[in-house]
């Protein structure tokens, strides 16, 4: 299938590892010219090909170095991918011991830095007749499944993302949003990550712990899905061959979420 994406460009957040990097990487095979943003520059990221960009898009001024260095870098935008998220405010906690600060922590990276990147990349975007993919989450779906301000935070990135298609769309601009299941990226394979916080929770040694999850969470085909098969949904969802889809959301789970 020919995406059409050669000599567009484009901004992901999150692009260190994991889904952001895969998708720089996939994007970057099309001939997607490519600015990604992380907080910390891997050599993964910068070997990718992308312009890498060091910024902490939990705060107004993080987006604001982001978006600088894109428009400097690009001329304009015409693809975006919200794709940040989780961060070291994630921790495996009940509800009545995630304060105040903890929910902020995790809202402003998971929810207001899109909304602070997507207002930024916007008038292009219009201009351009461009698109969004945000990258949420099957918790948005299955709160019980995660922290209750993480999942809260992906619910309300799903709503954003309809809304944004809804007002945006008459003027040449689709959003969609791909909402994940459990992916083999660092956030559950790393020793310090999330995935591992969890495993020490319920008393499981790690590699022990990743080996179960698939059958823990259900998955239909017996495996978490890898980075690249995202960042292949998220090329489509940005392609014009995707031209007539906005608004959706598109669960990449394995099977994990059993409802109608």
């Amino acid at each position: 299938m020919e995406l059409n994406l050669a000599a567009k460009t484009a901004v992901i957040t999150g692009a260190s590892r994991g889904i952001g990097l895969a998708t720089a990487r996939t994007l970057i095979a099309e001939g997607v010219r490519v600015v990604g943003a992380a907080r910390t520059i891997t050599a993964e990221l910068r070997d990718s090909g992308a312009v890498p960009v060091a910024a902490d898009l939990s705060t107004a001024d993080g987006v604001a170095t982001l978006t600088q260095c894109a428009f400097a870098e690009l001329g304009g935008i015409d693809l975006l991918v919200n794709n940040v998220g989780i961060g070291d405010a994630m921790e495996p906690v009940g509800f009545l011991d995630a304060d105040d600060e903890r929910w902020n922590d995790i809202f402003d990276l998971n929810l207001l830095s899109t909304v602070r990147v997507s207002r930024a990349a916007l008038p292009s975007l219009i201009e351009r007749r461009g698109a969004i993919v945000n990258v949420s989450s099957i918790n948005s779906r299955l709160p019980a499944a995660a922290p209750a301000p993480y999942s809260a935070a992906k619910a309300a990135l799903t709503a954003l993302g309809k809304s944004l298609a809804e007002e945006f769309g008459p003027r040449g601009v689709r959003v969609n949003t791909v909402s994940p299941g459990a992916v083999r990226t660092p956030a559950w394979e790393d020793p310090e990550g999330f995935g591992a916080k969890v495993a020490a929770a319920f008393g499981a040694e790690h590699a022990a712990f990743l080996k179960q999850i698939p059958e823990a969470f259900g998955m239909t085909t017996g495996r978490i899905t890898e980075p690249e098969e995202v960042a292949s949904l998220i090329a489509f969802l940005l392609s014009d061959v995707a031209g007539n889809i906005t608004g959706a959301d598109y669960v990449i789970d394995g099977g994990t979420l059993k409802v109608v």
